[in-house]
């Protein structure tokens, strides 16, 4: 497509001389905005990514891919109704489970929390929390008087294994002196740390007999928590087990149905943040119009030159194209190198800038999440480079119009 002689033209038109300096330092300039514009847009769109997918992970990890719940009341027979639910393909696992808001108290500490009463063996299998043990051990986790408690709740009440935890449920025994709250300290025999700050400081896992005693739910649950392989799983599960359970009076909801505000919100802002980071190439763009047309107006005597020696239009056309393309093309290539190590190197940029400034950056408590994800999506990546190569080679058809115009009777009139 490109000869010879327009590549050495286009590569002598693009080593400034002396008296050409200014167009190079824009043109240098464009490539230098092309090349921001394409590492903030993967930069960016790839913590967006990974803070929804880190998100995601430890949300369902927690709760579940779907929760299935009574009608108006607590599930009986959960037993039965668990047993059916594991039957069904890319089913995991189902784990009745307690649910209750309460009070914690330690010494002068006081906060609202939830607990969430399971089997010994239901917690060990949600790895959320089992494999996030920080002190203790989930061995430990039996009886009528054990609890597990987040790094957070245990670094704010000062507690450690062994210490006590007070319970204060609100749904206490209705006396003639109205309702009395329910009391009891349970002895902390695990810490974990889920990743998630607002679960490691409300988050409190009980045995689930306990949990029935102190929730007075000798025979029922609150929830049947199931698990699948895959959160994508459950837009086929979930039909299965509103017909396996058929009759029931259950309801089932997945995640996208529980969370679908805020993943929608997140995606919602994905968007938008990617139109707003476009705006930066399409102004590096308009920048490489800028330098060529000056270099077409700078040129324009060598254009007439070139045209009385035999170069035809589209030869003076192609020259300028690959003035504007190679600027396109080399910042779009250091733009997404620059991108892509920065994402790979983004919690180590983090913690040094973190330690030069001594400031923390990504404080958990704000953000939600007790570090700064980036994962990068090659589709994604590619997207990026194809618009950032498309806009440069816009950029570049209209000066390259005008200089293939150039009438060299007019250039050279008054030369």
């Amino acid at each position: 497509m490109f000869g010879p002689f327009e590549r050495a033209v286009a590569g002598r038109y693009l080593r400034a001389r002396k008296g050409e300096r200014f167009v190079s330092v824009i043109a240098i300039f464009s490539l230098v905005g092309i090349a921001l514009g394409v590492a903030t847009l993967i930069i960016v769109m790839s913590v967006m990514n990974g803070f929804k997918a880190d998100l995601l992970s430890r949300i369902l990890g927690l709760n579940g891919d779907l929760s299935i719940y009574g009608a108006g009341a607590p599930i009986g027979d959960y037993d039965a109704i668990a047993t059916r639910v594991r039957q069904i393909p890319r089913v995991t696992s189902a784990a009745p489970i307690i649910e209750g808001p309460v009070l914690l108290n330690a010494g002068s500490y006081s906060a609202a929390g939830l607990v969430h009463g399971m089997t010994q063996s239901d917690l060990k299998a949600l790895h959320a929390i089992s494999d996030a043990i920080q002190a203790g051990s989930l061995d430990a986790f039996a009886g009528d008087d054990a609890v597990v408690i987040g790094t957070t709740l245990a670094t704010r009440a000062n507690l450690t294994v062994g210490s006590r935890l007070t319970l204060i449920s609100p749904n206490g025994a209705a006396t003639a002196f109205g309702t009395v709250p329910r009391v009891r300290a349970y002895r902390v025999v695990a810490v974990f740390d889920a990743g998630v700050n607002d679960y490691n400081a409300s988050y409190v896992f009980m045995p689930l007999p306990a949990a029935k005693i102190y929730f007075q739910m000798p025979d029922t649950v609150s929830l049947i928590q199931v698990m699948t392989q895959t959160p994508e799983d459950v837009s086929a599960v979930t039909p299965q087990i509103r017909q396996a359970l058929a009759g029931d009076p259950l309801h089932v909801l997945d995640w996208t149905q529980s969370n679908n505000a805020f993943f929608g919100a997140v995606q919602v802002e994905q968007n938008v943040m990617f139109l707003i980071l476009t705006l930066i190439i399409l102004v590096a763009a308009f920048n490489v119009i800028s330098s060529l047309i000056m270099m077409v107006k700078d040129k324009t005597r060598d254009i007439a030159v070139m045209r009385t020696l035999g170069a035809g239009r589209g030869a003076v056309m192609r020259i300028f194209l690959m003035c504007g393309a190679s600027v396109g093309v080399t910042g779009t290539i250091v733009g997404t190198l620059i991108g892509i190590v920065f994402c790979l190197n983004i919690e180590r940029i983090k913690n040094l800038v973190q330690s030069i400034t001594g400031t923390t950056l990504f404080n958990p408590e704000v953000y939600y999440l007790e570090h700064l994800p980036a994962k990068l999506e090659w589709g994604q990546v590619s997207q990026v480079i194809v618009m950032a190569l498309a806009l440069s080679l816009l950029a570049t058809l209209y000066p390259s119009w005008r200089a293939a115009r150039t009438d060299p009777v007019e250039a050279l009139r008054h030369e």
